[in-house]
């Protein structure tokens, strides 16, 4: 291993300015090597996998031209005007196609999904016709080719169905059955040690003394984790020593990646930064975001490191910006940008310049049916209520002053497609 610098390096120093976010991200996702470990499952198990390899189809969809409608098929040239009659000769019925082939003048009923016999290309509705016993009147005729699925037309047999990195949604699950895929090759879920740190930290079912608070910040994490579908290895609380800290830094160092929150700051109990700078390699620390500035990013044995903030606010932040997209690359994923809204806020917003500000607010629709945003009225970042009852973020840029209720911001919800489609 590479001799990490000395920890102190990176506390702050007036050359040490916290690193803008969007280059923190770009940092750090570009360091992350994707897990190449794969294993064979059943389809039914792959909801929301990602491939391990692309799935190239064996078969067309369809596999034959079919109808796409209820009607009656027929030769497009056998009718020169509206209300010219064809003979009725058979039916063709999804899984039971017409065994002939039409002559001229002759027609067939044929249901939706039904195989298209020789010498039909065009589908009437039957909406559109009258029939009297073997005689169909076509009342108002389609233009030629119409109502027809070719065979293909959704898949070729030789085309790449998924390729590798496709995050598998519902619809691929059923496109992937649609090819007769039974089972597919997806990416080991990353396995992600966390734990929080702290000496006033207890058990949520027990009581707590003045100066005790419950350990939420680790249930937290473990939601976010659950909710990315990663594998979440709790190890529980931490205390505020240098050698509680290599403890548990030498047993979170074999899994994939490491996330703790606490103890990254620069008071007199945070260790953090001093035992990751000890056992691993740190690439950086503090972020020009606001909450969530001291964070700390690095390597410690096998694990890619994420030390977040305490404040609750803070730690919830900071891993929605910075540690979801690492982990979805870590996956085999591919991170997507996030979806951000221009809306008009219906309250002042206080901001000072320096920091990119994330305010916890709500999505409303105005009386005049238009959607505009809401801050929440309290936004320490100690207080988790604010991130409990907001459905979104408004971003405010580092160099953003003030802005009056009514001017437009930018809002990213907390809804995001966080999982993007490969490239090509």
């Amino acid at each position: 291993m590479l001799q990490s610098p000395d920890a102190s390096d990176f506390r702050p120093t007036p050359d040490n300015k916290p690193m803008p976010l969007a280059e923190a991200r770009a940092r750090i996702v570009e360091a992350i090597t994707p897990i190449r470990d794969c294993e064979r499952i059943p389809l039914h198990a792959a909801l929301h996998r990602v491939l391990g390899e692309s799935v190239v189809s064996r078969i067309n969809v369809p596999g034959a031209d079919n109808s796409s409608m209820d009607g009656y098929g027929y030769a497009a040239a056998d009718i020169a005007a509206d209300g010219d009659a064809l003979e009725i000769v058979g039916e063709s019925l999804a899984g039971h196609p017409y065994a002939g082939s039409l002559g001229a003048g002759q027609c067939i009923r044929i249901m939706t999904g039904a195989v298209v016999p020789p010498g039909v290309d065009t589908v009437v509705m039957q909406e559109n016709t009258q029939a009297s016993g073997a005689q169909l009147v076509i009342e108002q005729r389609p233009k030629a080719g119409s109502n027809i699925r070719l065979a293909g037309e959704d898949i070729a047999a030789g085309a790449t169905v998924l390729a590798a990195g496709c995050y598998l949604r519902p619809a691929d699950i059923a496109i992937l059955a649609s090819v007769g895929v039974s089972e597919v090759a997806v990416v080991r879920r990353p396995r992600v040690a966390f734990f929080s740190t702290g000496d006033e930290l207890r058990p949520i079912d027990g009581p707590i003394e003045p100066g005790e608070i419950y350990d939420s910040n680790r249930h937290g994490l473990a939601a976010l984790l659950a909710e990315l579908g990663m594998q979440g290895i709790d190890l529980g609380v931490v205390g505020d020593s240098p050698e509680a800290l290599r403890g548990a830094f030498e047993q979170a160092a074999e899994y994939d990646a490491v996330v703790t929150s606490g103890g990254v700051s620069v008071g007199a109990a945070d260790f953090v930064l001093d035992v990751l700078g000890e056992q691993g390699e740190v690439d950086f620390w503090r972020v020009a975001i606001k909450p969530g500035k001291p964070l700390a990013f690095g390597t410690l044995g096998n694990a890619r490191f994420f030390g977040l903030p305490g404040n609750p606010v803070s730690t919830a932040v900071t891993f929605i910006q910075l540690v979801r997209p690492a982990l979805v690359r870590m996956a085999g994923g591919h991170p997507a940008l996030p979806i951000r809204l221009d809306l008009p806020t219906l309250a002042d917003l206080r901001k000072s310049p320096g920091r990119e500000n994330f305010l916890r607010a709500r999505l409303v629709t105005t009386d005049a049916g238009r959607l505009a945003v809401e801050p929440i009225d309290h936004q320490g970042s100690g207080v988790m209520r604010s991130m409990s009852s907001a459905d979104c973020f408004i971003v405010l840029p580092a160099p953003q002053q003030d802005v009056p209720a009514g001017e437009m911001v930018t809002v990213e919800p907390f809804a995001q497609t966080l999982w993007g489609h490969p490239a090509g």
